[in-house]
């Protein structure tokens, strides 16, 4: 029997499948979907068994030597998803294999020195050998390498990989019995503890010492019945539980409101006919999504089926994880970055052996490994962070149309906000439209007041908060209410600036003014990572008027205490939140009243829902207004649409302020009126008009090299094999030097193909990355692509 496999090698040329024997000793326990250790040149690596066939394409194949897991960590469907996906987005199939998988799944290679003859080896040589294996690691710290080499040259020691797992499996020791005779047991103990000690582990078939404390008893009642061999010492593994801290309240089904309860029935429909249909469920903020979504898993449950919920940036919004909780319990399991390699995989070992049942999770929790399928949430669709912008690039919604398929079960995908091309889908009926248009407790939605900035500086006021905002902060604050303040910048202020000669400080690698960070009084660069002191002295024209400019959130939260001294600020952004549990922490004392003013970036954009929150503050709407992109207006609406949805979510009523330097503009106008389809109707214009998504799809490459003259030169040539593939309908912009022409020291270049329909573009796009590949392999010269992009920066 062959086993046809594919190498754990990042690399085009052997991203193909290989064939290797299946041993005889293994082929009753080989099967499509396992890691697998094989040969492969000089070494031995990782590997995942496609396929398993009788006949082979090559003679002299070599062994499979080892299997990783006897249960497969992929699925027969997920196997056919990295075929189509690979193809599609133009990836490399190992790298889609590999993101499919939690990180501490995947393999870790070490170079070990294994000792075969050691007759001819001294004693203070060989006592380093531990199970005739020692690592290269462990030689070099014993600066012992040297006088291996002669043993190496003979034979006796040989040079070898060992391919083991990132993650170690979290284990406690534990007791089991020694005996299967109980009553035998019993009758030759007199302690009662000790008795106890053995009911307690005979019904529960082993125990923890941990458990058996809990109970009462002691570890020397343990080693006592160790030691007269009626108990054995065994280590029993148990998960991780990140949650295992929080205590979840049962949560009761609600009764759906008339709309809620029509979109409910409408999905309903499809479930009882195992039909695979999407649904976009426009519901405003507050309309009650989630509790439609509950009580659908609950059907799916019922069924016997399993349920997938995607959320983005998942660790942001704990209320999202409370509400799944309460309402199913240890069926859920919970996939986000936020959580350790070992919690990740434990999470994700409980749906592959279908402990769990329902998976809530950001992007990658789309290949949960679940076999029937029920249903597939996707809730905020609208936002970006569901496209993988790392290699291998794709958009979760396209995974899960696929999978909805495969299971012939319903896609929802739930916002206040649709993405356009999501909207234009329904209202072409290629998906089918659901609407959720009032609040589920009858509460208004939060007035909305634009304040004009320009007005603000013409009659003398150069303070970051307009008037309006500034009387609105103090009197909730005096009242014991909440405010949120939304900026989407992060750092102290957003450059520093000579007000002489007008010298900004750069990064010396890429093509980007650097940001100044106060707390750690430093200079950074965003994208490479440079750090540099700040300079009082202008190294220009050596002039002491340089100073920072601009505002990020660590300069308004100085400001706000400033402004109003009986303010308590929490401050959300990337600098605050990096430490694991730091969202819901920060959340948490918000929820508590340890603060009055939430001061976030686009973090705090959603799942707040704090009934005492009654004012949010929009610090500049123009921040994104104002970018390089597209969909930048789309962008606005949908934010400020959503900051707004945090305000007067119970009893007490709430308010918006919008402060902008631009109030005429349309994005701003309709997301203050909360009028999406006044929206949707003219940004639609605009996109007809520059060929952009939905009327057109787009593919972006960009192309980077350290020689400038090399990446022009192949930038032109890939435009021309474009050309030469696509029809005249087809529009090939470019090449052009990227928003950002250099980071870390590489010149950038893109070209942009907008298109309606083109029969060969993968096929040419498949050729350009096998090409490119090779180069990058001679003289690192890269090639992305990206299908449907969302960033062009």
């Amino acid at each position: 029997m062959i086993a046809k496999v594919i190498v754990d090698v990042n690399s085009k040329r052997v991203d193909k499948l290989f064939d290797y024997y299946i041993p005889e000793h293994l082929k009753s326990d080989i099967v499509p979907g396992q890691r697998v250790v094989v040969p492969f040149g000089p070494r031995k690596i990782q590997g995942y068994v496609i396929t398993v066939t009788d006949n082979a394409e090559y003679d002299k194949l070599k062994p499979v030597i080892a299997i990783q897991d006897f249960i497969p960590e992929l699925t027969p469907e997920l196997i056919d998803l990295s075929e189509w996906m690979s193809y599609s987005h133009v990836s490399k199939r190992i790298a889609v294999l590999d993101a499919m998988l939690p990180n501490a799944v995947k393999g870790k290679y070490k170079k070990i020195f294994r000792l075969i003859d050691d007759e001819r080896m001294p004693q203070e040589l060989m006592q380093y050998f531990k199970d005739a294996t020692l690592t290269l690691e462990r030689a070099q710290q014993l600066e012992i390498v040297s006088l291996l080499k002669p043993y190496i040259e003979c034979g006796d020691v040989v040079e070898d990989i060992e391919v083991s797992q990132k993650y170690k499996k979290k284990t406690f020791v534990g007791v089991k019995l020694n005996h299967s005779n109980v009553d035998d047991i019993i009758s030759q103990l007199k302690s009662e503890t000790q008795i106890r000690a053995i009911e307690l582990i005979n019904d529960a078939g082993e125990l923890t010492l941990i458990e058996l404390k809990e109970e009462g008893i002691s570890n020397a009642v343990v080693n006592n019945l160790v030691q007269k061999r009626f108990l054995e010492k065994i280590n029993i593994e148990t998960t991780r539980d990140p949650y295992a801290h929080k205590v979840f309240f049962e949560d009761k089904e609600k009764a759906l409101h008339d709309e809620q309860q029509s979109a409910y029935n409408a999905v309903m429909a499809t479930i009882n006919k195992n039909q695979s249909e999407t649904f976009l469920l426009h519901g405003i903020t507050g309309s009650g999504k989630t509790e439609v979504y509950l009580q659908l898993i609950k059907e799916v449950l019922d069924k016997g089926q399993d349920a997938i919920v995607l959320v983005p940036e998942i660790a942001l919004t704990p209320q999202m994880v409370d509400r799944f909780k309460s309402r199913f319990g240890d069926e859920v399991a919970v996939l986000h970055s936020g959580l350790s390699n070992g919690e990740r995989y434990d999470e994700w070992r409980k749906i592959k052996m279908g402990e769990a049942r329902v998976s809530v999770g950001a992007r990658s929790s789309i290949f949960a490994p679940f076999k029937n399928i029920g249903i597939i949430i996707i809730d905020e669709e609208h936002e970006t962070t569901y496209k993988q912008e790392d290699y291998p690039r794709y958009h979760a919604r396209e995974i899960a149309e696929w999978r909805a398929k495969y299971h012939h079960c319903p896609l929802v995908l739930g916002s206040a906000t649709p993405s356009l091309e999501s909207y234009a889908r329904a209202e072409k009926g290629v998906y089918t439209k659901l609407e959720m248009l009032t609040r589920a407790n009858k509460s208004a939605m939060p007035e909305m007041i634009v304040s004009n900035m320009r007005e603000e500086l013409m009659n003398g006021n150069r303070s970051m908060f307009s008037n309006v905002l500034h009387d609105k902060i103090q009197e909730k604050i005096d009242k014991g209410e909440q405010v949120v303040l939304f900026l989407n910048r992060r750092g102290h202020a957003q450059f520093m600036l000579c007000r002489d000669c007008g010298h900004v400080p750069m990064c010396p690698n890429c093509d980007i003014s650097l940001t100044y960070h106060k707390y750690t009084d430093e200079l950074k660069c965003h994208y490479c990572g440079h750090k540099e002191p700040p300079v009082n002295i202008c190294p220009s024209c050596e002039s002491e008027h340089i100073r920072e400019m601009g505002v990020g959130t660590q300069k308004v939260e100085e400001i706000i205490y400033q402004t109003f001294p009986d303010a308590k600020v929490i401050r959300m952004d990337n600098d605050t939140t990096r430490k694991k549990g730091a969202h819901e922490r920060l959340l948490e004392q918000f929820k508590n009243g340890e603060a009055n003013i939430l001061l976030g970036t686009q973090m705090i954009a959603k799942g707040l829902d704090f009934p005492n929150i009654t004012l949010v503050g929009v610090l500049n709407a123009d921040t994104m207004l104002n970018l390089p992109d597209f969909r930048a207006s789309e962008k606005t609406f949908q934010l400020i649409t959503q900051v707004a949805g945090r305000a007067g979510r119970s009893e007490k009523t709430g308010e918006v302020v919008i402060q902008t330097y631009n109030p005429e503009h349309y994005a701003i106008q309709h997301a203050v009126n909360y009028d999406y389809r006044a929206f949707f109707k003219e940004e639609m214009e605009y996109r007809r008009l520059g060929k952009y998504p939905p009327y057109f799809y787009m593919i972006y490459l960009n192309m980077q090299h350290h020689n400038l003259k090399t990446v022009l030169t192949e930038s032109k040539h890939i435009h021309d094999i474009l050309v030469q593939h696509l029809s005249p309908k087809a529009y090939v912009l470019g090449p052009a030097p990227s928003p950002i022409a250099r980071i870390n020291n590489q010149h950038r270049f893109q070209i942009l193909i907008k298109f309606k329909s083109e029969p060969e573009l993968l096929k040419a796009l498949n050729y350009l990355d096998d090409r490119y590949h090779e180069l990058f392999v001679k003289d690192k010269f890269s090639l992305h692509i990206d299908i449907n992009p969302y960033m062009m920066m």
